[in-house]
């Protein structure tokens, strides 16, 4: 990756508050400064898309557990994919992303299992029919798509104890199973099913369309995160689909790596994003809460903790512009990733605790944004690998010993 250094573009200031300063968006070490001119006007670009048009709405669709399918063809516009003809660089991508996530982690967390998940599987493991056909939509939002890996027992370990099978029946696939907390499930048009097949035990992906017979979805309710996003249980009884619609990438757990270390980066992304939106909550309100004749701002608690999550967040985006550059140089493994990950996401969680404690007994409402965002980064911590799975990959890269049995 070549890191140009140019004049940042003007950041947009933040609609909570109207004060002068010189870090409007809390960027204090200037990494919007490696951007080229084009993708710093880009990224101003998407960060007022978010900032106006998905956090205004975010409270009321989260607090209804609904999607705003209305949102899609503005989100699209945006060109936040790298897939397919566009090119963007790592460290963009993961600046979008952030910049999404700070508007709404729901969205950014649709949007990433969309374009990060099965987008990117069927460009890199599709064949080019499926890329022909399914691509072009998929990139405008047209159709949706899941990624069904997880099951009601298996998580952590399922790439050796995956239950759902795949068995070839002529010239169809006979899918068996169920799948649990799969992201987009209830709304999507694809689903790419793992599921391992009963004639050499190798875990492959499956395209699943969601008219297809013995197909089935339920929405997962009463989530305290991600409320948006509609996750869902699926079973499959005896589904059948054609050959084809095997991704010919596919043909051991093996194949996944890319796409997981990827998305693990991306969820890092995401862990930072949310530490900003934390601030950005917590600083407009100390300056705009008067207590003792005087805005909280002005107190030296108030500024220690607006210290330390500004820093939390500061230190994981450099960490996260280091990870891009590994990214562009083909250098990223699994073990980075699962650093990135552990890292970002438990500075996360002292962040948003730290941004719900300056809001005080209004920080437990989503009437003030701050409880959605402290909510939310629980979903954070927990999906693509669990902090303690990642923290024991970090823990075996640097003894040589597995704490995994």
């Amino acid at each position: 990756m070549t890191f140009n250094r140019t004049t940042p573009a003007a950041p947009d200031p933040l609609p909570e508050s109207t004060e002068e300063t010189p870090y409007p968006t809390g960027d204090l070490l200037f990494v919007t400064d490696l951007l080229s001119t084009d993708e710093q006007r880009r990224l101003a670009d998407a960060r007022t898309f978010f900032q106006t048009e998905v956090r205004p709405i975010a409270v009321e669709y989260w607090n209804r557990a609904e999607f705003p399918f209305e949102l899609l063809p503005k989100l699209a516009a945006q060109n936040l994919s790298g897939i397919g003809s566009r090119t963007t660089s790592h460290l963009l991508t993961g600046l979008l992303q952030l910049e999404l996530t700070r508007a709404d982690t729901s969205i950014s967390t649709f949007f990433g299992v969309h374009h990060e998940l099965f987008a990117a599987s069927i460009e890199q493991l599709g064949s080019h029919e499926q890329r022909e056909r399914l691509l072009p939509d998929l990139l405008a939002l047209k159709k949706v798509g899941a990624f069904a890996l997880t099951e009601p027992l298996h998580g952590s370990d399922i790439s050796r104890e995956m239950e759902t099978t795949a068995t070839l029946d002529g010239s169809e696939w006979v899918l068996n199973g169920q799948k649990r907390w799969i992201g987009n499930a209830a709304m999507a048009d694809y689903v790419l099913v793992w599921a391992r097949d009963t004639a050499d035990g190798q875990i492959k992906g499956f395209i699943v369309e969601k008219e297809c017979d013995g197909f089935s979805t339920t929405t997962i309710e009463n989530k305290i995160a991600v409320r948006i996003v509609q996750n869902a249980n699926i079973r499959l009884e005896n589904v059948r689909i054609p050959l084809g619609n095997r991704l010919p990438g596919t043909n051991s757990f093996r194949d996944t790596n890319v796409l997981l270390r990827n998305s693990r980066v991306w969820v890092s992304w995401q862990a930072v994003g949310q530490q900003f939106a934390a601030f950005d909550v917590a600083r407009a309100y100390a300056l705009e809460r008067q207590q003792f004749g005087r805005p909280i701002a002005a107190f030296q608690l108030i500024q220690e903790q607006l210290a330390r999550m500004i820093g939390n967040a500061t230190l994981c985006l450099t960490l996260m512009v280091q990870m891009a550059r590994l990214q562009e140089t083909d250098r990223l493994t699994m073990d980075q990733a699962a650093l990135a990950k552990s890292t970002c996401t438990a500075r996360m969680r002292e962040t948003v605790a730290l941004g719900r404690g300056i809001l005080g007994g209004n920080g437990i409402s989503t009437d003030y944004e701050m409880a959605k965002i402290f909510a939310d980064a629980e979903a954070i911590y927990s999906y693509e690998g669990s902090y303690e799975i990642n923290a024991l990959l970090v823990g075996r890269a640097v003894t040589g010993i597995s704490a995994i049995a």
